[in-house]
């Protein structure tokens, strides 16, 4: 049997969100050779989104502008947001693929975030710098996230994109169900 090749536009320039569709897509369509190229696209929305609502917002903006941009099998973006919910602060990110045809949505599991973090996103900061500070690293948004330092290593920002990019895929893998 022929490897297909797949042409996937990810709506970030970002290595962990790119590494993240490559390494997931070549997971659930393992008879095609992938190619990621990152682009970088607008959310729209503000650098640290407060809501799931302004997250999800975001990354549907930035598959909206892959798409204006040039022909690809995929889009996809992955938009990363921070929600105060009923048992407290957590950031996340909304994942979104779209093939031309039909567009799925998926959302990675909740890290809680400590109080003081939480004040200080309200307050105008960015988690990215605000971790960044705290742990005494540098543009951790672009390694392991605050998920790797939270998790001691056992997570990482990519693993949590990972796992919620392989559950988006599932109407593309049975659309027949969908």
């Amino acid at each position: 049997m022929q490897e297909s090749k797949i042409k996937v536009i990810v709506g970030s320039t970002n290595p962990v969100k790119v590494n993240a569709v490559r390494r997931a897509l070549s997971a659930v369509l393992e008879s095609s050779s992938i190619e990621c190229v990152g682009i970088s696209a607008p959310s729209a929305v503000a650098d640290q989104p407060m809501s799931a609502a302004e997250t999800l917002l975001g990354a549907k903006n930035r598959v909206e502008y892959c798409q204006a941009q040039q022909d690809a099998d995929y889009y996809v973006a992955i938009e990363g947001g921070v929600d105060q919910f009923e048992y407290g602060a957590a950031t996340f990110a909304y994942v979104v693929i779209n093939d031309g045809k039909r567009q799925s949505i998926g959302r990675s599991a909740n890290l809680p975030l400590p109080h003081s973090i939480y004040q200080a996103l309200l307050k105008g900061e960015e988690l990215g710098p605000l971790i960044d500070k705290l742990f005494n690293t540098h543009n951790i948004k672009q390694k392991g996230g605050a998920i790797g330092l939270f998790t001691n290593g056992h997570a990482s920002r990519e693993s949590a994109y990972h796992q919620a990019l392989i559950l988006a895929m599932a109407p593309f893998l049975h659309g027949e169900l969908y």
